[in-house]
């Protein structure tokens, strides 16, 4: 398995709203408590800060940080925020982290050897996987349908790609 990361993205901090120090955050985390009252999280620089209130606004979060209560501080959080490892949680049987994909070779239903895992792109709708194949990257949707299995202890994932999508 690769190295566990110290930290992990949870989110992106974007544009300040209000006078009082909110500011709009993208969650990517899929934690449902990560913006909760208390909960805290590392800036880029690696400096802790603390939610004091959030509230969901769309698609997005309006958060307030303790520390930060004007317009101007806020401006200055805008960025990625990142929670420790040892704040992570526990994953499902049928969860991964993505640097535990990566390096995972690609098989098909029929044991053909497809490439390896180069990496895991977060996407809109769904994640991909980025496969290194001789015939060069290809991207493969990381949903049931396609991706049947994920064996850890062999570091293998079964994948029955639909017709075209590897060529």
């Amino acid at each position: 398995m690769n190295e566990v990361p110290e930290r992990f993205l949870a989110a992106e901090v974007g544009k300040p709203h209000g006078l009082r120090g909110h500011v709009f955050v993208l969650r990517l985390s899929d934690d449902p408590q990560r913006f909760q009252p208390g909960a805290s999280l590392l800036t880029a620089g690696g400096n802790t800060i603390t939610v004091v209130d959030a509230r969901q606004h769309g698609d997005r979060f309006v958060v307030a940080f303790d520390g930060y209560e004007t317009r101007e501080a806020a401006e200055t959080l805008r960025g990625p925020l990142y929670i420790d490892a040892a704040q992570a949680r526990s994953l499902d049987q049928d969860e991964y982290w993505e640097h535990d994909l990566v390096g995972c070779s690609a098989w098909t239903v029929a044991e053909v050897e497809i490439g390896t895992i180069a990496r895991v792109i977060n996407g809109p709708a769904q994640d991909l996987l980025a496969l290194d194949t001789p015939a060069g990257e290809r991207l493969v949707p990381l949903v049931k349908e396609i991706v049947l299995e994920v064996d850890m202890d062999r570091r293998r994932v079964i994948l029955d790609p639909p017709d075209g999508l590897l060529d």
